[in-house]
């Protein structure tokens, strides 16, 4: 293990940290967040219309309609609003005018939505389905935004001008150029760009759409955190995403009355496996609180309220669990373990998928039954859960707390 450590810290943690505070996943990463407080408001709706009532769904029958058009407006253009937030944070990244580059790039990707034949646009790719088109289209259009400002080749009018008018001469060239490039290659060429981006994520989309697929993921977040990375954020711009397509496709089959197509939906990972946060540490939390040892039962609640709202900075860097040979075992292995039960028990319908949005800092077990939209049995699993990863921690946690009593002895 400790050459494990060696070669990680001196091989690859350089260039992991490079790749996490890369500023176009940071971008991602940011138009992606900005999306959950729109999905959450249009859950609540959903999670209103679908109550586990018995007789609900008679009494709601007559409104039913009318409560999913919140969810229809904010889940059916999650694309524009991740567009929106990609766009404006790299271009302030780079200190360009945000708002400008946020609007070039809204304008670009309906342009390419338009369907010839009746001058409408495809309203199917501006809700998850386009993600990934917008994700390419926002860097496309702030790195043109870039150039054209870095090589002056931008309008340029007099000082006396207001600021407001100026700027927006600025946005004129590099828009013309975008529109006109997009233009010829989407419509001129006749080169559809959507279904060639889609083509190139469709492996990355079906990868987490498998256990394998997920298991290896997982697996890389936690040797990444082990090692001091935050590896959440470092896959989360390849992992969201898809998750957020999976989340819609499960809002729209369950709005349907459809069966859930996707295990993996966002939620998934939040809440079935970071149970206290990565490496699933609230049951580490639990037995602090009960240690042996007077540090750890410090540590155990100074961490606990933090862990309750899946927060375990303390912990991972506090017991250590960081570059410690011995917890970083149980903390990779505990993940792995949870995601494998829980993608088998939904898998065969044992407990309910997720399909309602909720903060990934709600608390255990609570967050079990609202993100499946009311199911008991994903509660039970979700305290069951915590006793598993209790049971997996236990023997290295009691291995290291004598560590730590016989170094306090022999002082």
């Amino acid at each position: 293990m400790d050459k494990f450590i060696n070669f990680m810290e001196r091989y690859l943690v350089p260039g992991l940290t490079k790749v996490a505070e890369n500023k176009y996943l940071m971008s991602i990463r940011a138009g992606m967040v900005a999306t959950v407080p729109f999905t959450i408001v249009g859950s609540i709706f959903l999670i209103i219309n679908f109550l586990p009532v018995p007789g609900w769904e008679d009494i709601i029958a007559p409104y039913s309609n009318l409560l999913l058009i919140p969810v229809t407006a904010s889940f059916g253009c999650l694309s524009v609003i991740a567009l929106l937030g990609m766009s404006y944070d790299l271009a302030r990244t780079y200190k360009n005018d945000a708002i400008a580059a946020a609007l070039m790039a809204v304008v670009v990707f309906f342009m390419l939505q338009v369907k010839v034949e009746d001058m409408t646009l495809d309203m199917s790719r501006l809700d998850a389905n386009g993600l990934f088109t917008a994700i390419i289209v926002a860097l496309v259009v702030v790195e043109v935004q870039r150039f054209f400002i870095r090589h002056r080749l931008v309008i340029r009018l007099p000082d006396n001008v207001p600021e407001a008018v100026a700027r927006s001469f600025t946005s004129l060239t590099p828009f013309a150029v975008l529109m006109i490039g997009m233009w010829l290659i989407r419509y001129v060429l006749g080169v559809d760009i959507n279904e060639i981006i889609t083509a190139v994520f469709t492996p990355v989309v079906g990868a987490l759409n498998t256990l394998p697929g997920f298991l290896l993921m997982v697996l890389i977040v936690s040797l990444l955190w082990s090692v001091g990375i935050h590896g959440d954020n470092v896959m989360m711009a390849i992992s969201m995403p898809v998750a957020m397509q999976f989340l819609s496709a499960n809002v729209t089959a369950q709005t349907a009355g459809q069966p859930l197509p996707y295990i993996t939906a966002y939620g998934f990972q939040t809440i079935f496996i970071n149970i206290g946060g990565t490496g699933a540490t609230f049951a580490l939390v639990l037995m602090m609180l009960r240690s042996r040892e007077a540090g750890f039962r410090q540590l155990g609640k100074i961490a606990f309220p933090s862990a309750c709202f899946e927060i375990n900075e303390p912990v991972a860097f506090g017991v250590p669990v960081v570059l410690n040979p011995l917890m970083m075992i149980p903390y990779i292995v505990t993940p792995l373990v949870l995601t494998a039960a829980t993608f088998l028990l939904m898998d065969f319908n044992i407990i309910g998928r997720p399909f309602v949005s909720i903060p990934w800092t709600t608390p255990p077990v609570i967050g079990h039954y609202l993100v499946t939209g009311g199911d008991w049995r994903a509660a039970v699993w979700g305290v069951a859960s915590i006793v598993i990863a209790f049971l997996l921690y236990l023997p290295f946690f009691r291995a290291l707390e004598r560590q730590r009593l016989i170094g306090e002895t022999n002082k």
